[in-house]
């Protein structure tokens, strides 16, 4: 089985070097001084579930030299998707099995318009990393959990395989969700009212659970994401808010998240696929999103101005 790792920050570096260290065939896309670090010296990851050096990585800039995988897992950041679709096609075949592993909702939607329903499945993934330095990932929270399926829920030996190679993998667990569009909105009800939050009061996740307004604002935020779902057919249960604020607990009470961290840095982000999807679809839905319109438009400026279409 061949596997090829388009996006190689921090998921995509942790993930593809558990493959590589396990011993599967993996080639990393890569790019600048990233990619020039792992053609020379290989992939260096650091863990809490135990770190790790690969001396040699198969390593790309271009898609077109690696041939046709029979996996690719999609990592690059939200807003990367539509040009990552078109950029992988090469790896493309017949039966070639994509997984986005995208913090926000539409990424499945996005990679299916441009490689065929058949080729894309609903993903996610519970990790904390980044890549600290070019050649380096630096995962320091969360036991690294990946997820995977089918969006219509129908049996594919090719999904079992993967989540088989990944059990073997130190480090990481994988399981199929029963119905990965649920698994799907649970992540995004987690990740999305917590990126907003945080990148808002520039605080960490321990920060906004202890204050009082702070929690009742990510519950507000939390209510819209579930009553979105539900309104697209979604089932989330009752107690899916309570589940997931215990979750935020479980978590050290200094973590942010990559969204936060971009923002904070002045970089582009991905509000527009986590607060800005959750606004749209309210629109479209018919959902009243006002805490998250909110914090969308709370936001803004800083994107637009990490974007160079807005200066001040």
């Amino acid at each position: 089985m061949r596997i090829a790792i388009f996006g190689s920050g921090g998921v995509g570096g942790y993930f593809g070097g558990r493959l590589a260290q396990a011993g599967f065939d993996v080639t990393f896309i890569a790019r600048g001084e990233h990619l020039s670090a792992m053609r020379e010296s290989g992939l260096r990851v650091d863990s809490i579930a135990g770190g790790f050096i690969l001396d040699k990585v198969n390593v790309t800039d271009d898609p077109k030299t690696v041939g046709t995988v029979d996996f690719v897992i999609c990592a690059v950041k939200a807003w990367q998707v539509i040009a990552a679709a078109n950029s992988m096609k090469p790896l493309m075949g017949d039966d070639t099995l994509v997984i986005p592993l995208q913090n926000g909702i539409e990424a499945t939607g996005q990679l299916s318009e441009v490689l065929g329903v058949d080729s894309v499945l609903g993903g996610l993934c519970a990790l904390i990393a980044f890549q600290a330095s070019p050649g380096h990932i630096k995962h320091i929270g969360a036991y690294p959990l990946i997820r995977f399926n089918r969006v219509n829920s129908e049996a594919d030996v090719r999904v079992n395989y993967l989540t088989e190679m990944f059990n073997q993998c130190p480090g990481v667990k994988s399981s199929i969700p029963p119905d990965v569009n649920v698994a799907m909105w649970l992540k995004f009800l987690l990740i999305s009212p917590w990126s907003g939050m945080g990148a808002v009061s520039q605080a960490p996740i321990g920060v906004l659970l202890e204050l009082t307004e702070t929690r009742q604002l990510l519950l507000d935020c939390m209510q819209e994401v579930q009553q979105l779902a539900v309104s697209q057919g979604v089932n989330l249960m009752g107690d899916s808010i309570q589940k997931t604020i215990a979750v935020l607990e479980s978590l050290p009470k200094s973590s942010t998240t990559s969204m936060q961290q971009d923002m904070a840095k002045g970089k582009p982000s991905e509000l527009n696929e986590q607060s800005g999807a959750i606004v749209r679809l309210g629109k479209a839905f018919d959902v009243d999103t006002r805490v998250n319109c909110f914090i969308l438009d709370s936001l803004r400026p800083q994107e637009l101005r990490a974007r160079g279409a807005l200066k001040f």
